[in-house]
């Protein structure tokens, strides 16, 4: 299991990320529009520098839903390879069978 403060430090970041992602995305056009004179476009890269870090979006990391694991994640089902074998072995993930050969 992963610190408590490890897994609130990832919810507040998403939650912030959630928060900023408009502004975010509406100053990173301005910054990459070459029509626009370059003024204006260093004045929005100050901006988005001015912005919390933890509201861009490659700050956050993957966690297991159950544990808080962040290594072994699988996208699909936002689970760890540890508890997504557990939960298979007791037959809580339909359709996936535990494999022997």
């Amino acid at each position: 299991m992963a610190k408590k403060s490890m897994v609130e430090r990832e919810v507040k970041r998403e939650k912030l990320v959630k928060q900023h992602a408009a502004k975010r995305a509406a100053l990173k056009e301005i910054t990459k529009n070459a029509d626009l004179p370059m003024e204006e476009r260093f004045k929005a890269q100050l901006k988005l520098a001015e912005m919390p870090r933890n509201s861009s979006a490659t700050r956050l990391h993957n966690r297991c839903q159950l544990t808080g694991r962040p290594h072994a994640y699988y996208r699909k089902l936002k689970l760890s390879r540890i508890m997504l074998r557990e939960l298979a072995s007791f037959g809580q993930i339909p359709g996936m069978v535990k494999s022997s050969w």
